[in-house]
């Protein structure tokens, strides 16, 4: 991933240039088929020829548009000016934007407004409001701020339940034993991500701790890119720090075991969950979590390409 765009302008100027190189792309079929035709045309003395010639061009105008069609979006929306109320969602609401000065909160913002363009935040039995849709994508932003362009391409909606539900996503008196706070889909559901609203909001009180379920799966979507859900973020991390991120699980989850660590418990399920549980304490509350666990700080900063708990500025 690409970490290079600092700001606003930047990120612009990033699918602006893509644009451009497709569009450019596009007018080159365009002018081959004009010359083609054209010479067909005057060789065989077929006017008709012309004509068929400028319908291909427009067919190729018309298929640029509809396959760009995102593109198209994504450069119209650095036009509009995100909403006050927006802005007060996330003050109130999120450390980590917070921690940033005026240029990287403008970055932030202007990312909530591509996800929600790109992505379906719909209610289950519950009603979504902008601020919902607002918080889900500041859950997707937080892990991937280091990388502005990335837009998490196997996602198409976030469902939000009005309370936890069950592997079956069975909610209410039809609920079995399981407390599932937020999933990332699978089968069927590939390209979903389930979150529990009450958690959603208990994750952005305003004050720092170590929970975030919106993080939290976010972080799997992350971890998931390279093809596995294991716990190594391949598309964070280079290979070197594969062996080295092992041990320091190993390490870290003898400690909560043996009770000597203030990690959630729920970390030792597995890798993949442990990589989660860490980067939700990691973003949360970051000061307290870099005095309390070092090599885990500097390690995720590494993969994230951040160093929160500092003021984030340019």
């Amino acid at each position: 991933m690409n970490s290079i765009l600092t700001s606003v302008q930047d990120l612009k100027t990033y699918y602006e240039n893509q644009l451009k190189s497709a569009r450019l792309r596009a007018v080159g079929w365009e002018l081959g088929v004009m010359i083609l035709f054209g010479l067909l045309a005057y060789f065989s003395h077929q006017n008709v020829l012309y004509i068929l010639g400028f319908l291909v061009v427009g067919f190729i105008a018309i298929l640029h548009r509809y396959q760009y069609k995102k593109a198209y979006r994504r450069i119209s929306i650095f036009k509009t000016a995100f909403p006050p109320d927006w802005r007060e969602t996330l003050t109130k609401h999120s450390v980590f934007f917070q921690s940033l000065d005026s240029k990287k909160q403008a970055l932030f913002e202007k990312r909530v407004q591509l996800f929600l363009l790109e992505k379906r935040v719909e209610g289950i039995d519950t009603d979504v409001n902008d601020e919902i849709r607002v918080l889900v994508a500041a859950s997707a932003v937080i892990p991937t701020f280091a990388f502005p362009a990335f837009d998490y391409p196997e996602l198409n909606e976030v469902l939000v339940y009005p309370a936890s539900f069950s592997e079956k996503f069975e909610i209410g008196s039809n609920k079995t034993s399981e407390n599932i706070e937020g999933m990332v889909g699978n089968r069927y559901m590939n390209h979903s991500l389930l979150l529990s609203k009450p958690a959603l909001l208990s994750g952005f009180n305003g004050r720092r701790g170590d929970n975030n379920v919106g993080i939290h799966e976010f972080v799997h979507l992350l971890d998931r890119e390279d093809g596995e859900t294991d716990g190594i973020p391949e598309r964070l991390a280079d290979h070197a720090y594969a062996l080295p991120w092992l041990h320091l699980i190993k390490k870290e989850m003898q400690e909560i075991k043996s009770g000597d660590s203030d990690i959630n418990p729920y970390a030792i399920t597995n890798n993949a969950e442990f990589l989660a549980v860490v980067s939700e304490y990691f973003f949360n509350n970051p000061e307290e979590f870099q005095q309390k666990h070092p090599e885990l700080y500097e390690i995720l900063s590494q993969f994230y390409h951040l160093v929160p708990g500092k003021k984030l500025t340019n």
